[in-house]
């Protein structure tokens, strides 16, 4: 089987530069996810951040509830029980 230098060549060049294409390709995919991994990073802080906001949230309406429920308490004990609609014999 004969090939001549020039099919040689051309089939030498083909495999170049596929391995070329495939290994850009390849790096670029490894830039897009490390630029990728580093943006969520900065992204989780943020959510980290704003969950601790949130928890502190809580616990101020937490605290609220308490203090409207112990204002509901001395309210009603204020104004007594309520007048019966009905009146026993």
């Amino acid at each position: 089987m004969y090939m001549s230098a020039d099919v040689i060549t051309t089939i030498i060049t083909a495999a170049g530069l596929l391995v070329t294409l495939s290994g850009s390709y390849f790096a670029g995919l490894a830039w897009l996810s490390r630029r990728m991994d580093t943006r969520f990073d900065k992204v989780d802080a943020r959510f980290d951040k704003v969950a601790e906001r949130f928890d502190k949230v809580d616990e101020r309406i937490h605290g609220l509830e308490v203090e409207l429920n112990e204002v509901k308490i001395a309210v009603a004990r204020m104004e007594g029980p309520t007048p019966r609609m009905i009146y026993p014999r």
